[in-house]
């Protein structure tokens, strides 16, 4: 049995319980030799003669699919699966799996560094402090603020706990939101429209779907706070970079935090000309706990998948 790995976390040269499991399984394992997201060109033939793929954030497309006459599950590396063509795999009867919920510590814990980030201008502050300077820069406090969660899944609950610990007052939305969980924790439920313009701290955890692209637009943010910060360590394309980059000149928008973007990696981006914006590389998940814990997750999924067992991670 043949699998392809390009998890980029999962390489050969670093020993990895999960991938010592998985060799056990599997009669030849093959990994990505690029180390970054592959594109269809490039995975069509890494694919040839696979039974399972534990996917990274490469482009899966229906191509991809039609060209892999072997493949039987795909398990990603992490839950979201905008980059995935999951009709074109239920098509193929090729079963797709996840690990919802196992990254969700290290991503809420990445939004909080960056709501301080953006707030206090840290990376500004370090970065004259290097160069010999001595700035003042006056940011704002999270204490009695409002924080807007959009997405009270896993990662969105997570946020609200640590945004409970700052004093802060915590409004979400969530079109599946779960109200008895929202009333035990003093989370305060609300339309889409009410948490935007109530925010001053606006975080996303949101999946990227054709209805949620570019929902935070340049009309949406507008109607936000003026000052308020939005910090987006979900998907890339939920937001308008380009409007985002013009509310922030102007100074409506007081400052953004991310961790995703529309193209990755990003290329030339106007936002890297910002002091109020702080920068990560989708690196929310990169702790040694999240990681481990995906890799053992996508592993066991696509085992028990190609074992013939119940998967319960399975995407429908």
């Amino acid at each position: 049995m043949k699998v392809l790995v390009t998890a980029t976390s999962l390489r050969p040269d670093r020993p990895n319980p999960a991938l010592e499991q998985l060799n056990r399984f599997a009669d030849k394992v093959v990994f990505n030799p690029h180390g970054r997201p592959l594109t269809e060109d490039e995975l069509i033939p890494l694919l040839e003669g696979c039974e399972g793929y534990i996917a990274g954030l490469d482009f899966i497309t229906r191509q991809v699919l039609e060209k892999s006459a072997a493949l039987r599950v795909i398990s990603r590396y992490g839950a979201g699966i905008d980059r995935l063509d999951l009709e074109a795999a239920k098509a193929r009867g090729v079963l797709v799996c996840n690990t919802p919920g196992v990254n969700a510590q290290a991503v809420a814990d990445l939004t909080l560094a960056l709501i301080l980030s953006v707030a206090r201008r840290l990376p500004f502050l370090d970065r004259n402090t290097r160069e010999g300077r001595w700035p003042r820069s006056t940011g704002i406090e999270l204490y009695g603020k409002i924080m807007g969660i959009l997405g009270l899944g896993a990662v969105g609950k997570a946020v609200a706990k640590r945004a409970a610990g700052f004093s802060m007052k915590i409004m979400a939305y969530d079109p599946y939101l779960d109200e008895a969980y929202a009333k035990n924790e003093g989370i305060s439920p609300a339309g889409f429209d009410a948490v935007v313009k109530a925010a001053d701290f606006l975080c996303l955890h949101l999946p990227l779907t054709p209805q949620t692209r570019h929902i935070i637009s340049g009309k949406v943010m507008e109607a936000m706070k003026p000052g308020a910060i939005i910090v987006n360590t979900a998907r890339g394309g939920l937001i308008d970079e380009q409007a985002a980059y013009e509310l922030l000149q102007s100074g409506h928008l007081g400052g953004l935090g991310i961790d995703v973007y529309e193209e990755e990696p990003p290329k030339q981006s106007p936002l890297f000309t910002l002091d109020n914006v702080v920068l990560t590389p989708h690196t929310a998940s990169h702790t040694v706990e999240a990681t481990a814990a995906m890799a053992s997750l996508s592993v066991q999924n696509l085992i028990d998948v190609l074992s013939g067992r119940d998967c319960p991670y399975i995407v429908e």
